[in-house]
Order: C-alpha cells, then sequence, then structure tokens
C-alpha cells in the first residue's frame, strides 16, 4: 500500500479539502481502494468519528486505464533494469548483454555506459583508461550535468557586516518593488489604540516613481474603491509580468480596538486603478481549501508558475506552521503542509522574512518570534532556512542558539543577533541577501530597534569543484593500484604531480585525506608486493574518516549493491586480509562518481539483493 496523505481534521464541524498523493517517481498510479486509519483522538475523552468523506478525482475508464498500464509497464521496465545492474556489478557479462538485447532497454544514459567501460573494463580487468574517464567526466562538467547534485549540496552561510545604515534604527518597514516600472508601493499602518478617536481611519494608498523621484497618492481610501479597510501586519507584493498588486492578511484597525477583524485576499490592477476581492474567511469557493487570514505571515511570488506561496504568521492566539499555494489563474488553493514543523521545518513564526529565487526554485526564511512545539512562550532565534519548491523538503542552513548581551557584543562584527520584526532583501544576480534592522526583542527595552546592516551568502561547491573531486576519486585508484605494481617511486611521483594537484591543499579535511594516501607507499615486501592485510579497496574513506565537505557534503564511495564477500563472475575477490578485486574496486569508484549525475541518467539506485526478505 501506498500512503496518499497523512494529516489530521481540525476539531470543529468546517468542511476540509485534502490533495492526496497521485505519482511516484513522476509516474501516476491508479487508485482502486482507499484505506483511512484513525490515529489520534481530539482527547482523552473523544471517540474516532469521520461523519462524511467525498472524492473527487478522474473516472474516465480511457484515462484510468492508459496510467494503470503506464503504471505496470514502469514497474516491468525498473525491475529488468534492476536485473542489468545487478548482472553488470557481478561480471556476468555475457547474461547482461543477452538480457539488454532481449530488452532493448537502456540501463543508463550512454555517457555513463561509456564512463563505466573506460573505468572498469569487462576483459581481461587489467588497465583501467582512467584517462578516457576524466574526459567524460569533463565533457559532463561542460554539459552542466551536476546541478542536480550540487542543488542538494548544504549551503554554508557567510555574514559580513556592511557600513551602518545612514536612515536610522527602525522595524514594521515595508516596501513593495516594481522592478519594471520602477515603482514601490506603500499600503496600511499602524494606528494606536489611544490615538484612534482623534486621527484618519481611512486607508491610503501610495505610489513612488523612483526615476522621477515622486509621491503620488492612488487613494484616499481604499475601502470605497472596493479595496481593503486600514490594515497592518499584512503582506503587499507585486506581479510586474501582469501590472498586478496582490493584498493578503492584516488585521483592520477599527475604533474598537478589542475587536478582530482579519483582511482578505485582494488584488489591484494598476492599469485600470481597479481593485478586486477574491476571497475572505467568510467567502470562500465551494468545495475549495480554506485559506484562512492571518498577520505577521509571509507571502512569496513565483511569476514562473504564477503561484503566490503564503505560510507561517498568527491568527488569534496561535502561532502558525502551515503552508498554502494559490494558483493565480486557476484560483485555487492547495494546502503543503498544515504544520512544517513536523516535516522537519521551523517551528510555528511570526514576523519572519522570506525572499525567493524562481531560478533555483527555492526560497529563504530568516526566523523571527518563534513559538516552540508544546512551549507558550515566545523566543527571538536566529535561524535560516531553506525551502525547496521541487522537493517539498526544508534545510536548516544556520542556528545560533546562545544568548546574552556579553556574547552578542563580541559577535557584533561576525554576526547578526536575533531580531524580529527585519527586512530581508535578495538580489537575484548575485544570489546574496541583504538584512536591515528589526527589534531585538530584548527584556525591558520594548522600543529599541536596530540598524544594523547585513549581506549573507549560501555557498554551495561549483561544477569545477565537483569535477576537481572527482577527477581526485579516478587519480586515487589509479594511485593505489600502482601502488600494488613494482614502482614505489612511480607511485610516489604521481601522488605527489597528478594526485596533488586535484586536492584543494587549503581544505584541512581533503587535506588530510591527500596526506593519509601516503601509507599505501610504505606496504611493500622485498618482492614488490603488498603486505597481506594491506588491503587498498575504494572504500578507505571509511577506514580513514576522510571525506569530502565542499559546502558541507560528504561524496564518500559506496557498496556496489554488496560486492564484498560475494562470488564474483569472472573473477576472482580475495580472501579476508589480502588485496582487493579490481573489478570490484573499479565497479566501488564508478557507483561513487554516479553520485555527481542526475537520477534521470543513472541505473537504478536499489539493488536486487535487497528484494529478497528476510524471514
Amino acid at each position: 500500500m501506498i500512503e496518499l496523505l497523512h494529516s489530521g481534521l481540525r476539531n470543529d464541524s468546517e468542511p476540509e479539502t485534502f490533495s492526496l498523493k497521485h505519482k511516484a517517481n513522476d509516474v501516476i498510479f491508479p487508485c482502486q481502494y482507499l484505506k483511512i486509519v484513525p490515529l489520534l483522538a481530539w482527547g482523552a475523552n473523544f471517540n474516532f468519528s469521520i461523519w462524511y468523506v467525498e472524492l473527487r478525482g478522474i473516472c474516465n475508464p480511457e484515462v484510468v486505464e492508459k496510467a494503470y498500464w503506464d503504471y505496470i509497464n514502469y514497474r516491468e521496465n525498473e525491475v529488468i533494469r534492476l536485473c542489468l545492474k545487478h548482472f553488470r556489478q557481478r561480471n556476468y557479462q555475457e547474461t547482461f548483454d543477452c538480457l539488454q538485447e532481449r530488452t532493448r532497454l537502456q540501463l543508463e544514459d550512454p555517457l555513463l555506459t561509456e564512463l563505466h567501460r573506460s573505468l572498469v573494463n569487462y576483459e581481461p580487468v587489467v588497465n583501467g583508461d582512467f584517462e578516457t574517464a576524466e574526459e567524460l567526466i569533463r565533457q559532463a562538467a561542460d554539459r552542466d550535468l551536476f546541478q542536480d547534485y550540487i542543488s542538494e549540496c548544504p549551503y554554508r552561510p557567510i555574514w559580513k557586516r556592511i557600513v551602518p545604515a545612514e536612515s536610522g534604527p527602525r522595524s514594521c518597514h515595508k516596501i513593495c518593488f516594481d522592478p519594471k516600472m520602477k515603482q514601490i508601493y506603500t499600503l496600511g499602518r499602524y494606528v494606536d489604540p489611544d490615538s484612534r478617536p482623534n486621527v484618519n481611519l481611512e486607508c491610503d494608498f501610495w505610489r513612488f516613481d523612483v526615476v522621477l523621484a515622486k509621491w503620488t497618492r492612488i487613494s484616499s481610501n481604499t475601502a470605497q474603491e472596493g479595496g481593503p479597510e486600514l490594515i497592518y501586519d499584512h503582506q503587499m507584493i507585486v506581479d510586474s509580468d501582469t501590472q498586478t498588486l496582490y493584498v493578503f492578511g492584516g488585521r483592520a484597525i477599527g475604533p474598537d480596538p478589542n475587536q478582530t477583524v482579519y483582511s482578505g485576499l485582494y488584488a489591484y490592477s494598476i492599469l485600470r486603478n481597479q481593485w478586486r476581492l477574491i476571497r475572505t474567511d467568510a467567502s470562500q469557493p465551494e468545495h475549495s481549501i480554506q485559506l484562512k487570514s492571518r498577520i505577521g505571515h509571509s507571502m512569496l511570488l513565483n511569476p514562473r508558475t504564477r503561484e503566490l506561496y503564503i505560510f507561517a504568521g498568527q491568527r488569534n492566539k496561535d502561532y502558525l506552521s502551515d503552508f498554502y499555494i494559490y494558483e493565480i489563474d486557476t484560483d485555487t488553493v492547495h494546502e503543503v503542509s498544515r504544520d512544517y514543523s513536523k516535516q522537519n521545518g521551523p517551528d510555528a513564526g511570526f514576523t519572519q522574512r522570506a525572499t525567493i529565487d524562481t531560478e533555483l526554485g527555492e526560497f529563504y526564511v530568516l526566523s523571527g518570534l518563534m513559538r516552540e512545539k508544546n512551549a507558550t512562550q515566545e523566543t527571538v532565534k536566529n535561524s535560516f532556512w531553506v525551502y525547496s519548491i521541487r522537493k517539498d523538503r526544508w534545510t536548516k542552513v544556520y542556528q545560533n542558539e546562545n544568548t546574552g548581551n556579553e556574547y552578542w557584543s563580541r559577535m557584533s562584527d561576525r554576526e547578526p543577533c536575533p531580531r524580529f520584526a527585519h527586512q530581508l532583501v535578495y538580489d537575484h544576480k548575485k544570489k546574496c541577501q541583504f538584512l536591515f534592522g528589526g527589534n531585538p526583542g530584548e527584556a525591558g527595552k520594548p522600543n529599541m530597534r536596530l540598524d544594523d546592516f547585513w549581506e549573507l551568502w549560501l555557498v554551495r561547491p561549483n561544477p569545477s569543484d565537483v569535477l576537481r573531486r572527482a577527477k581526485f576519486y579516478i587519480r586515487r585508484q589509479k594511485f593505489r593500484e600502482i601502488c600494488q605494481g613494482k614502482s614505489p617511486l612511480g607511485a610516489l611521483k604521481y601522488l605527489q604531480v597528478d594526485l596533488g594537484e586535484v586536492v584543494n591543499h587549503q581544505d584541512e579535511r581533503e587535506s588530510k585525506e591527500f596526506r593519509e594516501l601516503t601509507q599505501f607507499l610504505f606496504q611493500w615486501r622485498t618482492d614488490g608486493q603488498p603486505h597481506i592485510g594491506a588491503s587498498a579497496g575504494a572504500n578507505d574513506d571509511q577506514a580513514t574518516g576522510a571525506a569530502w565537505d565542499v559546502g558541507g557534503t560528504e561524496a564518500t564511495s559506496t557498496p556496489a549493491g554488496g560486492l564484498t564477500g560475494v562470488g564474483l563472475g569472472g573473477g576472482s575477490h580475495p580472501d579476508i586480509g589480502g588485496t582487493e578485486d579490481p573489478y570490484q574496486a573499479r565497479t566501488e569508484l564508478y557507483e561513487t562518481l554516479l553520485n555527481f549525475f542526475p537520477d534521470s541518467m543513472r541505473e537504478p539506485k536499489g539493488n536486487l539483493v535487497d528484494l529478497v526478505p528476510m524471514i
């Protein structure tokens, strides 16, 4: 059975709509039966009860039939590809060739097949063509084939303090910039409850022309024109392509400060100077996921997919950690997560700040006021998160748990202190974040504001780093094989010159890994053979503790489908403590290099032997 949804119902009588999983490995699978398993009741005295369930989907027999056979064919092909992988790992070359010729299935991309041929060599396994292997790796780098691997590498944050700003301390500041027309829009403001009886509570709407350096009041009261009331703690964003401004959430300001009214989702046409109300809490389309208004949330626009990403914030006394996607063209809401803190995401937050990079397909969140699970107190944390839109995955890049003025005074020029109600903007060309101002949330200083200005770079390996590291793995294997010959001086020269040039000697871990390779030079007998027990296998990273850490990621070699201790067809394997089997070592090297390539190009990641159940 496949899990389609793991979620829960709210403790109320309002209808709820959920989107169910319908794809596996990008292949649509049809469902005939659904099983609903209650896991937990709302309270100790509650009984499980599901009153009504309605399923919406495609029931067209032709569509379902096609999806069914596509899924069956996909499974059949994957089984054959697993067999091909297994036969090649064991060096059953004749069986491999026969099955591939009969099925006409391609195990992997032709470039990888050529890489395997140059590295492993079928018969005899004597001399691997390492130079050709390096050339193929270089071609892969030229074709930008390492981008998927690089996107999986964790970021390494680098903070840099910039010259202090001259605009003065502040918080709760907002701007909405239209890069196409070079115009800034501002809407809404906060009015202190004591001042409301004597202040105009109409919502004015302004535009600033950057080129002309001129302010224009678009409206003196947007509510009279179909727009929102006077609001604060809302979110506003502009779609430059369609010249449309979107405003969501926020709390309306009225004469009675005890009355809580949340504003809905509005669209403002810049060209027609016209407001349009899309949704409110009381007015939602039938059979649609409910998009509840809130304050202190984040909202981002993806112009490529024409979607709004709305997450976190506060509603009444609840801090939220939900995540919704609003499709602009279809007026459809999708619930990505009801509580992403349970999916390795950040804790529920308020006044966090977010930016987006549509080219990389990810957005960034710098925390503000946080409320941890099962806690009632708010805390101000320094944490920075990245969300991959394509992979639906949160990654914590940076977090500093330190507190106290003494510590942050020492760190004043190294990294910013925790804060909320700050501003974060993103330079899409330089791939750099800029942080300014905010409230540090210090006890006894509620009116304190910051005026520091910071630059944040998120560093990952680049294609040149990956290419260099791949060459290191290839040359390391060649060096180990040279060490098993009768030319220790030749091995030493190769280590110093050829291997040394693909090592980043400024990196402590790489340098240590390189120096530890000298152990293989001193394992000689008088007959030029290695000592018993001097195995030079491709998995010696694990013995030495060495691993690549460019941007914080490891690329150690992985066992080739459980080859160790398994009789290999067409070749011998070593006794315990003996020398390595060349075919096994080079197969493990090949599978290590596969980590750098996209999944769509490589052989299946699974292994046939893992399908055998252990009873």
